[in-house]
């Protein structure tokens, strides 16, 4: 049974609703952290880690190691999926709980009250039996997003590591709550297309390309292509400096980073130590490139029957399936108020 004290910490981790309006840009970069001879430079590359996850929750990744000729050819064949008539897509539609298969503009944020302008595809392995698109329809897909999915899985349990030793845990604690063989497996590729505006677009402050908000997960990697910008974080997120007040800065697309973020999962899994911080993405501003914007995110989610509890046990402990139903009716509930507010 969820105590009291459980529901009251699940609804204050859920502050999006308070972070309405543009806020004021500054200039500001996330720390980029050089992958280079990963074994070599462990130590110094953890503690690299550690300090922009505590102190901005947002970092990119440089020299990586995943090929960027793969990179680019997800992102080509994302296109050609978004590109399909919309009758092909819904073949393919969302399986309600399970975060697999394709949807279009129905994320609602409570931060601003309306779906987000996109649709995306979601890829949970366990769950794809009748959601890949076939040879004839988007050829080669099946095989290259299985092998993205791989390598950026890959790439995210090495991140994650770092922060398992730092935690006092074993270098291979995140890899085996994130088990690809399992069938409560979690993880998840996110192939998302934001919508092109047109020449004439009016700026709105109440329609976002994403709302603000945080991710439910461990880690998150987002590959974003250049020239397609829009990406804003906004670091403290129960810091002063609320709506309009609240600083936000952009993060520069770069082909050949990733850009990361910790999630409300493992700042939790690490007592709080870890920073789950408030990010959107912003519609273009007049004189911007207004065309389509695509992106890739793998979010790296714990498999649900795995136990999330810090080293400090600051929290009691709960099944990653539960905390995510959790926040997600958190999430849920705070729209509801919000919605309510606005009438």
């Amino acid at each position: 049974m969820t105590t009291t004290a459980e529901k009251y910490t699940l609804k204050e981790l859920n502050l999006e609703t308070t972070f309405g309006g543009m806020g004021k840009e500054i200039d500001r970069d996330v720390p980029v952290i050089d992958l280079t001879d990963f074994d070599l430079r462990r130590e110094e590359i953890t503690d690299q880690l550690w300090d922009a996850a505590t102190e901005v929750g947002f970092f990119q990744l440089s020299n990586h190691g995943l090929d960027l000729a793969l990179v680019k050819q997800a992102f080509g064949l994302s296109e050609k999926f978004f590109a399909l008539p919309e009758a092909e897509k819904q073949r393919f539609p969302l399986k309600k709980g399970l975060n697999a298969g394709w949807e279009f503009k129905s994320q609602v944020r409570p931060s601003t009250g309306t779906a987000d302008d996109k649709e995306s595809f979601q890829i949970t392995l366990p769950h794809m039996d009748d959601l890949w698109p076939n040879q004839t329809l988007v050829p080669e897909f099946h095989r290259v997003m299985l092998d993205f999915e791989h390598r950026a899985w890959q790439l995210g349990m090495k991140v994650l590591s770092c922060f398992a030793e730092r935690l006092g845990f074993e270098r291979d604690f995140f890899t085996r709550a994130h088990d690809r063989s399992q069938e409560d497996y979690q993880s998840t590729l996110r192939l998302l297309h934001y919508l092109p505006l047109p020449e004439d677009h009016q700026p709105d402050e109440s329609i976002w390309r994403a709302g603000a908000h945080t991710d439910f997960d461990c880690l998150t990697m987002v590959f974003q292509q250049e020239g397609q910008g829009g990406l804003q974080v906004s670091p403290g997120k129960d810091a002063e400096g609320k709506g309009d007040d609240r600083e936000w800065f952009s993060v520069t697309p770069k082909e050949d980073r990733i850009t990361c973020n910790i999630g409300d999962m493992l700042m939790r899994w690490s007592d709080d130590r870890l920073k789950s911080t408030l990010h959107r993405v912003r519609m273009p501003k007049p004189g911007d490139y207004n065309g389509p914007r695509y992106s890739l995110a793998f979010f790296c989610q714990a498999n649900k029957e795995e136990i999330i509890q810090g080293p400090e046990k600051k929290y009691p402990p709960i099944s990653a399936r539960d905390y995510l139903l959790q926040r997600i009716q958190a999430n849920f509930d705070a729209a509801e108020k919000a919605a309510a507010a606005r009438e």
